[in-house]
């Protein structure tokens, strides 16, 4: 797949989907930070400093960033997501994704679009199917376009996640195939 990709949102807004750089770490640490202190879809209990951010968004991973497309310089990040093996070695060809969207550009199918290309994305990268090893059960936003995207639930890990106010979630555990022939080569 060519990044980046030109696309319109449902209300029509231009966005413009490429690979994150170095330089976009700030704008991702940002963002994150705004994710991580809604407490509903990612493990941190604060944000993240520079480094932590790089460490967890890009190193090791390919990194997409959605851009607002007004200008040449494409600063208001929008959303992305993270792509990397899930596993190493023999297990390398499945992949582990994670995302996010701003709270203000949220239903407008944002997240369909950058899932989509994620799908696309790691299938042309040779992965066999793609995992989500910790979705928060009480995310059904999250939950919805996972199973819209054609994502199954294959685990539940009871309890797994503590909420702000002392209450317990369980994590759920999502796969899908990109492959039509289940077999191995």
């Amino acid at each position: 797949m060519q990044f980046p990709v030109q696309a319109r949102l449902k209300d029509g807004t231009p966005v413009v989907i490429t690979q994150a750089t170095e330089a976009d770490v700030p704008a991702f640490q940002a963002l994150y930070g705004l994710i991580v202190q809604e407490g509903w879809s990612y493990p941190h209990q604060r944000p993240l400093t520079r480094e932590e951010t790089y460490a967890y968004w890009f190193e090791g991973k390919t990194t997409i960033g959605a851009f607002l497309d007004e200008t040449e310089a494409n600063t208001e990040l929008l959303g992305g997501f993270y792509l990397k093996p899930n596993w190493p070695g023999r297990a390398r060809f499945v992949a582990n994704a994670g995302f996010m969207v701003a709270p203000h550009w949220r239903r407008k199918g944002l997240g369909w679009l950058l899932g989509a290309l994620m799908l696309r994305h790691a299938r042309d990268m040779g992965y066999r199917g793609v995992i989500f090893n910790l979705v928060f059960s009480q995310n059904h936003i999250a939950r919805a376009l996972w199973e819209k995207l054609g994502f199954v639930t294959v685990g539940v890990i009871p309890q797994a996640i503590v909420n702000d106010d002392g209450t317990c979630q369980d994590a759920i555990m999502m796969y899908r195939s990109l492959i039509a022939d289940p077999g191995c080569p």
